[in-house]
């Protein structure tokens, strides 16, 4: 005969063994004691929490027979024992998801009116109540506002907003909770030791946070885990064997992320991946972090279920990452998580995610090895060069406003003469712009004004918004030291850039010429 579960095999048998529901376990106890027994119950939260288990316990309770009502259920007269055998014939319980129509719901009430064969009460289980069709709620709703005083109901439901509230109103509630992490790794611990198992106190500590505060859950991936119960199970084996990563790869991801760089975030995702981790798993494991950090940034790290090390590392990535970014990489990944159905390419969802949030503003580091623009100087041959972060509003103020007709800062034939190089340079910061100031050629440098010409008004609204011509400047003031303020005019498609280099260079940079225009006089007359 095939082994029990343990999820099964460790139900509890009283409201002492229901973790992490206290505040309805003792509201219970007090009002069996006091003789307070409602007629309906409904039992509401996420799956695996105990709300069926604490029907049954209830069940239990009504119909004990021991003299002392605290301590109902006592597990040891006839008819709790025949509750815990699965063998009361005045304990029905109905799954909704199977029983959905008015029919069944006629029958059940058409059934309720014999008298209880063994107990005090005969009490129906309904569990995930929700599933009840329309008609069904209605043909409940009279018995549930007028039952014999032998009946006793415990609704069970997943999701109470789907429950009508008519039905509600006729309920005493109880509003089940996830189990905390503390809490579930005691649990697991204890049945470890009941069961002789070997295991780290860090693999169950895992095992809990991947439960999300199910307790059934948390027990059916311990079960799942333990194939050899004479086996030591450690941290890295619970990690293959429910496909998550390690603490370091996605420490990793997290910090290329952090640092802005796009080529060694894409290599950690796809070395995790192909080393087995659930893709799935991964970007759970990353949206943790991820709000751990937010947590520390926002509130305190106190808050963070973690060792004080811990909490210091996390306080630190908090600190070196701008909010607005690690809010869009919350949403990004855990809409990734959400999205993800599997597929022939299991990581790309992650990998879109992660991209998207670095290109956002255009300041996302690409490796040196990325395609350069046409005509710009050959590549180095050394393989990926990492680049330093460009930090735009920490590292680089636009320069003030000349006025017209000043001379120039800088030579306009230097910047000319090196415009491939800056086109390349951009490239690692936005692949974007270098197709579009294809469109652009330099016409001359006015004070401390760098005027491009353009020859469609739409070339200079898409050059001239604010954070491109941010990074155009950045890529200048990298490659030649000088602070240039961005300018796009729109001028005749026949003015070549050659044409401009040629004709603007001189009369830019002679200072004569410049000084004249100054004083009012017009060059070429």
């Amino acid at each position: 005969m095939p082994e029990q579960a343990l999820y099964l095999k460790w139900r509890p048998l009283s409201f002492d063994d229901v973790v992490g529901q206290e505040h309805i376990t003792r509201t219970l106890r007090n009002a069996l004691a006091r003789g307070r027994i409602r007629h309906a119950y409904l039992f509401s939260g996420p799956r695996g929490t105990g709300k069926t288990t604490t029907a049954r316990l209830l069940a239990k309770a009504v119909n004990c027979t021991s003299d002392d009502p605290a301590n109902r259920p006592c597990n040891a007269c006839a008819n709790c024992i025949a509750v815990n055998e699965g063998r009361y014939l005045d304990l029905i319980e109905i799954d909704a998801a199977s029983h959905t129509g008015v029919d069944d719901v006629r029958e059940l009430r058409d059934k309720i009116a014999f008298a209880p064969g063994e107990g005090a009460f005969k009490v129906y289980i309904i569990d995930e109540v929700h599933r009840f069709s329309g008609n069904a709620f209605d043909a409940l709703l009279k018995t549930l506002e007028e039952p014999p005083d032998h009946a006793l109901f415990a609704l069970a439901t997943t999701e109470i907003d789907r429950v009508p509230a008519t039905i509600k109103s006729r309920c005493l509630q109880f509003e089940f909770r996830r189990v905390s992490l503390s809490e579930l790794t005691e649990r697991l611990a204890l049945i470890a030791e009941a069961e002789s198992l070997s295991i780290e106190p860090r693999a169950l500590e895992l095992i809990a946070r991947q439960g999300t505060g199910s307790v059934r859950d948390s027990i059916s991936l311990l079960d799942q885990i333990v194939a050899d119960p004479a086996e030591t199970i450690t941290l890295a084996l619970a990690q293959q064997l429910l496909g998550t990563a390690s603490a370091m790869q996605v420490h990793d991801l997290v910090e290329a992320l952090v640092e802005e760089d796009v080529a060694r975030g894409i290599h950690v995702i796809n070395l995790a991946i192909d080393s087995g981790i659930d893709p799935r798993q991964f970007g759970q494991q990353l949206v943790n972090v991820l709000r751990n950090i937010m947590l520390a940034q926002t509130a305190s790290a106190d808050l963070i279920e973690a060792a004080q090390e811990e909490q210091r590392r996390y306080g630190d990535l908090a600190q070196r990452i701008e909010r607005s970014r690690l809010l869009n990489a919350i949403r990004a990944f855990n809409a990734a998580v959400n999205a993800y159905t599997g597929g022939w390419q299991p990581q790309l969802s992650l990998e879109l995610a992660y991209v998207e949030v670095l290109e956002e503003d255009g300041t996302a580091k690409a490796p040196a090895i990325a395609a350069p623009s046409p005509g710009s100087q050959a590549r180095s041959e050394e393989g990926p060069v990492r680049q330093e972060p460009i930090a735009m509003q920490a590292n680089f103020e636009r320069a003030a406003s000349s006025r017209p007709g000043e001379t120039p800062i800088y030579p306009v034939a230097k910047i000319h003469g090196g415009w491939d190089d800056i086109l390349g340079r951009l490239y690692r910061y936005n692949k974007n712009l270098p197709p579009l100031l294809a469109h652009a050629h330099v016409r001359l440098i006015d004070g401390n004004r760098l005027i491009l010409g353009v020859p469609k008004e739409v070339f200079k609204q898409k050059i001239s918004e604010p954070k491109r011509a941010k990074v155009i400047e950045q890529a200048i003031f990298d490659l030649h030291e000088v602070k240039l303020r961005l300018e796009v005019q729109v001028v005749d498609d026949a003015l070549t850039p050659d044409d401009a280099a040629r004709d603007t260079a001189p009369v830019a940079d002679d200072p004569l010429i410049a000084a004249g225009k100054r004083l009012g006089g017009v060059v070429g007359e």
